[in-house]
């Protein structure tokens, strides 16, 4: 975390500035892409999205980590010290983890539910004995948790042009947009750790079984039937990207281009992974350095725009956005999106 990003945000008390900077540390190595999409907000609301993923990320590590020997049910002891030590955090206390007293100064900074992260837990806590999914409903069940909230959260720190509730589901819906490319990208990693995201009744259409996934990741073999199945998830996830592309429009101007940003490179992770013949049981597909480059320079260009825009116009920056808008701080956040069977992320 740079100290203007940190000035910015008003963050001033040692430990805490600490924090945020472990936060942007675990962003900035785990999430390539995300990170570099963040770079493209404002400094004063990037504190707060290193905040938001870090945590994430650090639950993900309890439950996902391969480096880590430990048990299932150590894991689940890590998961929990780590639910009380949020509890803590958000009830006004210290927190003991960096991530935690980051997250909990974001979640009062910006008046986010806490409801979200008590989902996003409960979704990490079944990834230790949910193995699979029998449809797509199911999946999207277990994303409300794992993604969807994420989605949710981060509206109060982009702030929107119009009312938060018109934008949340749009904003849910890009969450499971990313995960979903996440979950097609690394099905050969997560198989590794006994898991199968994609769901039992979209392999099955195709012939596919467990047994010939790890037979294929195995033996480096491609198989027609494989590829037909991964072929159509990726059908899927593309339909949550339209689904989720009229929200990037309501968000607050100047947060606009990190998002558009996000959006087009993880799609293009979609665009690698059909290049390589959804070969994603062999290798990791990634997007190629020049387009990530090539985007980025993209999003500076709108930044530039966005925020002469915004010194333009009436007041200034910090201006309000009026009463039918939402940025840092202008209200409390609204209700989650509906527990539809997966619609949401």
């Amino acid at each position: 975390m740079t100290g203007r990003e940190l000035d910015a945000a008003g963050v001033t008390e040692p430990d805490l500035r600490a924090a945020y900077t472990r936060c942007r540390e675990l962003n900035a190595r785990h999430g390539r892409t995300y990170f570099l999409a963040t770079r493209l907000l404002t400094p004063d609301r990037r504190p707060a999205v290193h905040a938001l993923y870090g945590f994430a990320r650090w639950a993900d590590d309890i439950v996902d980590s391969l480096d880590s020997a430990a048990d299932p049910e150590d894991r689940a002891r890590a998961l929990d010290r780590l639910d009380d030590d949020l509890a803590h955090g958000l009830a006004g206390g210290a927190g003991a983890e960096p991530v935690v007293r980051a997250l909990a100064d974001t979640a009062r900074r910006y008046a986010i539910d806490h409801r979200h992260f008590t989902d996003f837990l409960a979704a990490m806590r079944s990834d230790l004995t949910v193995t699979s999914y029998a449809t797509y409903a199911d999946l999207r069940g277990y994303m409300h948790g794992s993604a969807a909230v994420i989605g949710l959260e981060m509206l109060p720190v982009l702030g929107t042009v119009t009312l938060r509730e018109e934008a949340a589901p749009h904003a849910a819906e890009l969450g499971v947009a990313f995960q979903l490319t996440n979950f097609l990208r690394d099905v050969g990693e997560d198989l590794d750790r006994g898991r199968v995201y994609l769901p039992h009744d979209l392999l099955s259409a195709h012939g596919v079984h467990r047994e010939l996934l790890r037979h294929c990741r195995d033996t480096g073999r491609v198989d027609r039937r494989v590829t037909a199945a991964l072929r159509e998830f990726e059908d899927l996830t593309r339909a949550a990207y339209r689904r989720a592309a009229p929200g990037v429009g309501m968000l607050a101007p100047v947060s606009r281009p990190c998002i558009r940003t996000a959006f087009i490179l993880y799609g293009g992770i979609l665009d690698a992974v059909a290049a390589t013949g959804y070969a994603v049981l062999h290798r990791r597909a990634v997007v190629p350095r020049w387009r990530r480059t090539l985007v980025a320079a993209d999003g500076l260009v709108r930044v530039a725009a966005a925020r002469v825009a915004a010194r333009r116009a009436p007041g200034g920056p910090g201006v309000p956005l009026g009463p039918t808008a939402s940025g840092p701080r202008a209200h409390p956040p609204a209700r989650p999106h509906p527990r539809h069977p997966k619609e949401v992320a």
